[in-house]
C-alpha cells in the first residue's frame, strides 16, 4: 500500500464518534444534529424532474468534459455572478462529481513530488486539503486563521521560502468553518504572489451563495482577477458546487473554472481518473444553474436562522456573525474545552456539534504551535427553523443552570 496513507488523520466526524462513544442522550428528546454540514431544506423539485426526463442516459457513457449544455450554464452564471467580462465554456471550464472529489483529485495533478513541495492552507481548514497534499507527496503548510485577524490567515507573516517551495495553495472563502470572506486587497496580493513565486491558488468557493446581505455577495477569485485584467485567470482556479447553494449535495454536482492552461492537463487527468458525472444529472445542473429564484429562498431561510440563534444565544454564549457560510465558528465558555463542551451538549441536551480542534493542526510547519481551533465547536444551521430554535432554547438551559431542558 501507499506509504502516504499513514500520514492521513482520521476524518472529523470519526474523532467525534469517538469522543461521544460511551455517552447516552436523554431519551425523551429528540436529536438535533448541528455537526455535519449537510443541507437539509428541501431540493428543488425541478431538478429532480429533469432528472426523470433524462433518465434514458442511465444507458449513455458519460464524458468526462461534459455536455457543451452545462459548461454553457455555468458559464453564463459564472460571468453573471462575478461580473467577468468573459468565460471560455470549452477551455476554462470542468464539470466535476462534487468539488470534494475535484479538490483531491486536482491535487494530485497539479504537484510535482520531486520538487519536495508544499501545499499551503489555512488552520482551521477542510480536511481535503490536506489529504490531497499527503497523497500527492508535498508537505502540508499550514496558516493559523485566528479572531485578531477576523479569521483570515496573516499572508504577510509567511517566509519567502516557504512561497518559494510552495506548488499549490488553498483558499477558502466563504470559509469552512469559519464563514470569514477574504477580502479584495488580499485575493489581489495572493494573485501577485502567485505572479512572483509560480504557485497555484485552488479557490474553494462551495459557501459563496449562502450570505446574509443580499446587496453584497462575497467576492470570487476570478471576480478579481478580472478587475485586475487577468482574463486568462492565470495560475487560478475556482471550485463551485449545487450542494450548498442548491441543497443537493446528493448530486454530486460542482465545477472548476479558471486557468485554461491548468484545466487542459488536469482533464486529462480526469480522463483517467474516471469521476465523470452522469448524464441525467449534468442535465439536472442545466436546470439548477440557470435558477436564482430558489437560491434566493434558500438563503432567506438561513438568514432568518441566523438572527432567530444569535438573538437567542448570544446574551449566553458569545457569537459573531461569520461573514457567509452556514456555520457559527463559537468559542466555549473558559470552563470547557471545545471536546467537553461537545460532550455536554449530547450527554444533556441531545445536541451535536463539531469539535474545533478536529478541523485544525497543532505543532505544523516544523515548529511549536497550539492548534488554533481548540475551544471553538462548529455549529452548522442547517436543521429546519424549528430545530435550531429548540437547539437554542436547549443550550440557553444548559448555561443558565436550568434543571429541565426544552424538548
Amino acid at each position: 500500500m501507499n506509504n502516504d496513507l499513514s500520514l492521513l488523520h482520521p476524518y472529523p466526524f470519526e474523532k467525534l464518534g469517538n469522543l461521544l462513544k460511551g455517552l447516552t442522550p436523554p431519551a425523551e428528546l429528540k436529536p438535533i444534529s448541528l455537526s455535519i454540514g449537510e443541507p437539509k431544506h428541501t431540493s428543488p423539485a425541478f431538478v429532480m424532474e429533469a432528472i426523470q426526463q433524462h433518465a434514458k442516459h442511465l444507458a449513455t457513457y458519460p464524458t468526462t468534459k461534459g455536455i457543451p449544455e452545462l459548461r454553457e450554464a455555468i458559464a453564463s452564471w459564472l460571468t453573471t455572478r462575478f461580473q467577468l467580462k468573459s468565460v471560455d465554456a470549452d477551455s476554462e471550464i470542468l464539470p466535476v462529481s462534487g468539488t470534494r472529489e475535484a479538490l483531491f483529485s486536482f491535487t494530485q495533478a497539479v504537484i510535482k513530488r520531486e520538487d519536495k513541495p508544499l501545499v499551503v492552507m489555512p488552520n482551521p481548514f477542510y480536511q481535503i486539503y490536506e489529504g490531497a497534499a499527503f497523497l500527492a507527496g508535498a508537505e502540508p503548510y499550514y496558516l493559523p486563521c485566528l479572531a485578531e485577524n477576523q479569521f483570515i490567515p496573516d499572508f504577510d507573516a509567511v517566509p519567502a521560502e516557504v512561497w518559494q517551495r510552495t506548488q499549490l495553495l488553498f483558499i477558502c472563502s466563504p470559509g469552512n468553518p469559519t464563514g470569514a470572506v477574504i477580502p479584495r486587497h488580499t485575493l489581489e496580493k495572493l494573485i501577485r504572489l502567485s505572479d512572483d513565486y509560480g504557485f497555484v491558488i485552488a479557490s474553494d468557493e462551495c459557501y459563496s451563495e449562502v450570505y446574509f446581505a443580499e446587496a453584497h455577495p462575497p467576492l470570487g477569485l476570478l471576480q478579481v482577477c478580472a478587475e485586475m485584467g487577468r482574463d486568462d485567470y492565470k495560475n487560478c482556479v475556482v471550485f463551485h458546487s449545487l450542494s450548498k447553494r442548491s441543497n443537493l449535495p446528493g448530486l454530486r454536482s460542482g465545477f472548476v473554472a479558471g486557468d485554461a492552461q491548468l484545466l487542459k492537463p488536469y482533464l486529462l487527468y480526469r480522463t483517467y481518473h474516471g469521476a465523470a458525472m452522469p448524464v441525467q444529472h449534468q442535465w439536472a445542473s442545466v436546470a439548477a444553474w440557470q435558477d436564482e429564484h430558489h437560491v434566493i429562498a434558500n438563503r432567506e431561510q438561513y438568514r432568518q436562522k441566523f438572527h432567530i440563534f444569535y438573538a437567542m444565544v448570544n446574551p449566553y454564549l458569545p457569537l459573531t456573525m461569520p461573514d457567509a457560510s452556514f456555520y457559527f465558528w463559537v468559542k466555549v465558555p473558559d470552563n470547557h474545552t471545545d471536546e467537553s463542551f461537545t460532550q455536554m451538549l449530547y450527554e444533556h441536551a441531545h445536541i451535536t456539534v463539531l469539535a474545533g480542534r478536529y478541523l485544525g493542526r497543532a505543532d505544523g510547519n516544523g515548529t511549536t504551535q497550539p492548534n488554533p481551533a481548540e475551544n471553538y465547536v462548529r455549529m452548522a444551521l442547517v436543521a429546519p427553523l424549528a430545530d435550531c430554535v429548540m437547539a437554542a432554547e436547549r443550550i440557553i438551559a444548559l448555561l443558565t443552570g436550568e434543571k429541565n431542558v426544552p424538548r
